[in-house]
């Protein structure tokens, strides 16, 4: 038994802040330095009210309604992965399930990843298909950054941006998913954290300062060390590609495509030619949604699916806060 990709959509806030927009808050910045640095045009942002799981219920009526041939009482696992979830308790895939009208032997749970979360679900699903713990995984990601953030933080709000997506997983599909390789190293955890909010930290710690670029910095938000999170990338991630090779039993030449985790234009950019990737072969789509964490694989495999130019075997690679890091091959069978 094998487990593919048989479905895949994503669902956008409908708010959108552009570079425009920054620039009239941040008017130090221009509109060509943001695109120039990060890649990034605009980026959707929830709302108040709007949360991760309500991203990931849209795009999963979204993935139902544009695949009315799959019967929703056949999903019998639901995977959410997010670093904002609704409440500590209740599971938000219990939520989803009800919400979604799915059967009650459905089987539901949340992980939290980031960056990496979707190929991690990808693992999972399939361990669960072949495991024959279920047939029909429905894989969810939904995240909202924004909610993280500091209103004067113009260096994460450039790049961040709010999605959902859905994904089944199931027993024949036109992506046969393959073997994976992971990687994590909690020494680097507190280089990408929101400090305060959890069980550790429950009250806020109210320490925000300032640093000499204007910047803020405060265990309440989002905080990230962007010279450590590129530091470690550009460690971790070429050895990743050739582990993910040797477990698939193929050559560079085997790879027909490769969708990375759209972190920034620069990092991504800086890993490809260290790699030696050629341009051809390398596959973003980042300007008109921004770093959506883990919902950014599964958006640029909607699109270029659209675009009907994935063939052959195509590398997934996923890599970010924890650390943790993976990637898998999948092997495209038909576009749908």
């Amino acid at each position: 038994m094998q487990a593919f990709i048989k479905a895949i959509t994503y669902a956008l806030p409908d708010m959108v802040v552009t570079n425009e927009d920054l620039v009239r808050e941040f008017p130090e910045w221009s509109v060509e330095k943001i695109a120039d640095k990060v890649g990034i045009n605009k980026r959707h942002i929830v709302g108040e009210n709007e949360t991760s799981a309500d991203l990931a219920l849209k795009a999963a009526e979204k993935l139902f309604q544009e695949h009315p041939e799959i019967n929703r009482e056949s999903v019998d696992f639901i995977l959410f992965c997010t670093q904002s979830p609704d409440h500590f308790l209740p599971t938000s895939a219990c939520i989803l399930q009800n919400k979604l009208g799915l059967l009650t032997s459905c089987g539901a749970l949340d992980f939290n990843l980031g960056c990496s979360g979707y190929v991690y679900g990808l693992s999972l699903a399939k361990g669960l298909i072949l495991g024959g713990i279920a047939k029909n995984v429905l894989l969810l990601t939904g995240e909202t950054y924004s909610k993280f953030m500091h209103p004067k933080d113009k260096g994460n709000r450039t790049i961040f941006g709010d999605a959902g997506s859905a994904t089944l997983i199931s027993s024949e599909g036109f992506a046969e998913i393959g073997n994976f390789s992971l990687g994590t190293d909690g020494r680097g955890a507190e280089n990408l954290m929101v400090k305060s909010g959890g069980m550790r930290y429950r009250e806020q710690i109210n320490d925000l300062q300032f640093e000499e670029n204007g910047n803020p910095q405060s265990s309440d938000y989002l905080y990230m060390n962007g010279s450590e999170i590129f530091n470690f990338t550009i460690d971790a991630v070429p050895p990743l590609i050739e582990d993910t090779l040797v477990k698939n039993k193929i050559s560079r030449n085997d790879v027909d495509g490769y969708v990375f985790h759209q972190a920034n234009k620069f990092m991504i950019n800086f890993l490809r030619k260290k790699i030696k990737i050629e341009p051809e072969k390398f596959f973003t789509y980042m300007s008109e949604v921004g770093n959506t964490v883990s919902n950014t694989i599964p958006i640029v495999l909607t699109e270029k699916i659209k675009e009907d130019v994935l063939h052959g075997n195509i590398l997934l690679a996923g890599f970010g806060v924890g650390y943790s890091w993976g990637a898998c091959i999948i092997r495209m069978h038909q576009n749908k």
